[in-house]
């Protein structure tokens, strides 16, 4: 009788993501920032690279400009160089990356784009910026430009549009490259040349558009992070964003909106529940904490899929971790949550018990979760790690020390879903072409499930993404929350926890692949290494994976 049983619970798991998700969870989507090790990678990079097949079904078929390139994996990069070489698809002005040729665990699924970085570009482009620094400042910016800028004091040397001469200017900047315009003037900041970066601000003025191209849209807030982080420090920062909180009901609106455009936020509670509900099978009490609840509605299917199995239903609690912009985006407190999956669970004639933990994760510690003996332990981290500091931000890392906390519980299994980005650790320029190229592919994909002048998409993004790319852009320190890590990095943290990787099962991938039909067939999902890679066209964007 075992096998039928387990074959039953597999198939009904199977069955319900065919279904329509019920519930937007649209605070979540305040946290998307998607993602890759390296800014970009070209034919000259050097290391340890697997190609995927390219897929035959549908949605797998890419009819783009970028071919049929297939997700790369690239070690870490140990240098980056500025080229003006350009591809279809990679950021124009992108950066060259020679990898590592031995293994690294910041392993990640890079961008292959086309053609070659020379150091004499990067030579020619700084001769140039710093000559035309010279002829419009005169001698006096190499006085300007010595020593290093403090950010946070607010001291910083004028950066008047008064004193540039801008025919000269554009003649030297290509004016119809935003994206190496970006970059240089990241470059710029980041060896202190500021009047030559407060120059091309003015520029990229006329240049970006939230109402434009994927790229316009995004050179508009990112524009709005280069001048938070040259004229205000980073305590200061969500006071130089344009775009104001908007109201609870707005804002849970807006995500609602991103939620249905892209598929990242059902990806993470799609691959996070079928690997759930095979974990605990059978169980006849089952734990969930779940460290991002937001609405909760990730659980509604779940409970209903635990309430049809043949052995009964089982028992189960949910202890839902909180904080205050998820407070802001449901407007109200977690009881709302509780009451939301307590009608559900009746419905469906399971026993339910709902516990409020209204904090945040680096606040938890074991008393606060209530573990009781005899019941199955699950955990979710959908993207919410990255948002807690470790050894680099505080003496206290707390990154490890939930993870530690976590495998004290010996949880039946861990749900980890994360963007594929490396902004942890990264110095501002890198960190800068990271961002770029990351939310590159992002606004590509939040474009192809929306039209262009959709008002409803604008305030979508000016609300829930532009914060966040502001935040990585101009804040250091503490007050950077978006710090992102690559898969071999998380794994890397996890097996030092305790952990060891639990198989995802082919279950998880047809279950993606399904949710992925009703999607631009430029996104495309694999598994490697026993987790689950999003991406969107030649980038890997997310992934998914589970330990125990």
């Amino acid at each position: 009788m075992q096998t039928p049983r387990n074959h039953q619970t597999s198939a009904s798991i199977h069955s319900m993501y065919h279904q329509p998700m019920q519930g937007i969870d649209p605070y979540s989507l305040s946290h998307i920032q998607i993602i890759d090790d390296n800014m970009c990678s070209d034919g000259g990079s050097q290391g340890t690279s697997v190609s995927f097949q390219t897929y035959t079904d549908q949605f797998f078929t890419l009819e783009s400009s970028t071919g049929t390139t297939d997700f790369l994996v690239y070690d870490s990069p140990s240098t980056v160089s500025i080229s003006s070489h350009r591809s279809p698809f990679s950021p124009q002005g992108s950066q060259s990356c020679q990898s590592d040729p031995h293994h690294s665990p910041d392993n990640a699924y890079g961008s292959p784009m086309s053609g070659s970085s020379t150091v004499d570009d990067e030579n020619e482009m700084r001769l140039k910026l710093r000559e035309l620094e010279r002829s419009l400042l005169g001698p006096e910016s190499d006085i300007l430009d010595s020593g290093n800028c403090c950010f946070s004091s607010g001291d910083h040397q004028d950066t008047s549009a008064a004193s540039w001469n801008w025919n000269q200017l554009m003649e030297m900047i290509p004016r119809s490259d935003l994206k190496q315009v970006l970059v240089y003037c990241a470059q710029a900041i980041s060896e202190g040349h500021f009047s030559t970066a407060a120059g091309m601000m003015h520029v990229m003025e006329q240049m970006v558009s939230v109402s434009g191209e994927p790229i316009q849209r995004l050179g508009a807030y990112m524009l709005e992070g280069l001048r938070a982080r040259l004229e205000f420090s980073g305590s200061k920062i969500y006071k130089a964003l344009k775009c104001e909180q908007p109201a609870s009901s707005d804002l849970m609106t807006y995500m609602g909106i991103l939620y249905n455009i892209c598929p990242y936020w059902k990806f993470a509670y799609t691959s996070a529940n079928v690997v759930i509900a095979q974990a605990v099978q059978n169980e006849p009490r089952i734990h969930i904490i779940d460290f991002q609840i937001a609405q909760g509605s990730q659980w509604i299917q779940l409970i209903q899929v635990l309430a049809k199995w043949p052995c009964g239903a089982p028992v189960i609690r949910i202890t839902g971790i909180d904080d205050s912009q998820s407070y802001h985006a449901r407007g109200g407190g977690l009881d709302l949550v509780g009451q939301k999956l307590s009608k559900v669970a009746a419905s469906c004639n399971v026993p339910f018990e709902f516990h409020n933990a209204a904090m945040s994760g680096c606040e938890i510690k074991r008393e606060h979760l209530r573990v009781q003996p005899g019941e199955a332990v699950v955990v979710n981290f959908p993207y919410v790690l990255h948002h807690m500091p470790d050894e680099s931000v505080s003496t206290e890392n707390h990154r490890d020390r939930l993870l530690r906390l976590v495998k004290s519980l010996s949880p039946k299994v861990v749900t980890l879903v994360e963007q594929e980005s490396k902004t942890n650790t990264n110095p501002f320029f890198d960190r800068f072409c990271e961002t770029l190229d990351y939310y590159t592919a992002m606004f590509e994909s939040i474009d192809a499930g929306s039209s262009r002048d959709d008002k409803k998409r604008i305030n979508a993004e000016q609300h829930c993404v532009a914060r966040d790319i502001v935040n990585m852009i101009a804040c250091e320190g503490a007050e950077r929350v978006e710090r992102h890590e690559l898969l071999g990095k998380w794994r890397s943290r996890l097996m030092m926890a305790g952990f060891n990787p639990y198989p995802l099962g082919p279950y998880v991938t047809n279950a993606v692949r399904d949710l992925l039909k009703d999607y631009d067939k430029n996104y495309r999902v694999e598994e490697h290494h026993g987790a689950l890679y999003l991406g969107w066209k030649n980038r890997c964007m997310t992934t998914a994976s589970a330990w125990s």
